[in-house]
């Protein structure tokens, strides 16, 4: 088997993956900088995606690597109400992994870009000890939208998600105990932590409606996510068991030994879209877009609350507990 020798070694591979030519590109890779032709206003957003933090190459196969480490980053412009436009990539390499491994993960980071449409500007190479990934999203309003920023709640607002809760934590718990055996298990749950589907259609259709007050994507659980969202001094009286959660989520909540909705508030990495907007609006966008639903009301006091039980945080990098 062959390694990777060289950063050319690296260039040529991911030059076979990613296409330079794009209407948003002047100048693309091999010269200091990008030249980019931007719209008047751009959203930007830059995620890391770490062995051992992020991922587990025990059960992430390079293409999964390769396919959510864009797959994130995209998320989070789609949750401003943006059309994504364009990426960059900064890659820390272990000299040991041969040169077929990394064919694959571009294969499956080209997979996301070639959905989306973008094309893949620059970025920098480093030998490391484990792969790491940094990757930075750009992207422009959706032609007759506008970006949907936070902070914009009001008290009596509907919330609600498109896309699953709980889901990606179910794979999560389910790989960690048995490695990839458990997608014969959990096949949709393991599907979805691996990488999640996004939700490009519902972000351009939430994007055109004034009175929808903001959106996210839920990237560390609704009960972290839910309080960044809301405008200050508010809180929310969240609902989910309405949700018709799947049943993976469910099993392995009983599992867990937490009801359902618990279980799914505190769950991470679903990539769900959070939004908020008056009662009657959402109803009639239940009706027009398929999964979403209403997990609760915003309220004009501080704290949160599931089910009428307070709720504590969700995921935390830097919490011990």
């Amino acid at each position: 088997m062959s390694r990777l020798r060289s950063e050319e070694d690296f260039l040529d591979l991911i030059a076979r993956h990613f296409p330079e030519s794009h209407p948003h590109v002047i100048l693309g890779r091999g010269d200091d900088c990008a030249l980019l032709r931007c719209p008047a206003e751009i959203c930007l957003t830059t995620d890391l995606f770490l062995e051992d933090r992020h991922f587990r190459r025990a059960y992430f196969e390079p293409e999964d690597i390769g396919r959510k480490s864009l797959a994130v980053n995209v998320s989070d412009v789609l949750g401003m109400g943006a059309r994504p436009l364009g990426f960059s990539l900064c890659l820390t390499a272990p000299t040991d992994i041969e040169a077929e491994w990394w064919e694959r993960l571009f294969a499956g980071m080209g997979e996301i870009a070639a959905l989306h449409g973008l094309p893949l500007v620059g970025g920098d190479l480093s030998a490391g000890d484990g792969v790491g990934l940094a990757l930075t999203v750009w992207g422009e309003p959706w032609p007759g939208g506008e970006f949907k920023r936070r902070g914009k709640t009001r008290p009596g607002d509907a919330l609600f998600v498109v896309g699953p809760v709980g889901l990606a934590r179910a794979g999560l718990l389910a790989l960690e105990e048995k490695g990839r055996a458990a997608m014969a298990d959990f096949p949709s749950a393991t599907a979805w932590h691996l990488c999640p589907t996004l939700f490009p259609s519902a972000s351009e259709l939430l994007a055109r409606e004034p009175e929808v007050r903001g959106l996210m994507d839920v990237s560390d659980g609704l009960a972290q996510d839910v309080p960044r969202f809301l405008a200050p001094g508010q809180g929310a009286a969240l609902a989910i068991a309405g949700c018709d959660l799947h049943p993976e989520t469910v099993a392995k909540a009983q599992a867990a030994g937490q009801p359902p909705s618990l279980f799914a508030a505190l769950g991470g990495e679903d990539y769900a879209l959070l939004g908020a907007a008056p009662t009657p609006l959402v109803a009639e966008l239940s009706a027009r877009l398929p999964g979403l639903c209403r997990i609760g009301a915003v309220t004009d006091k501080p704290g949160l609350t599931l089910d009428g039980t307070p709720l504590g945080g969700g995921f935390d990098h830097f919490r011990e507990d």
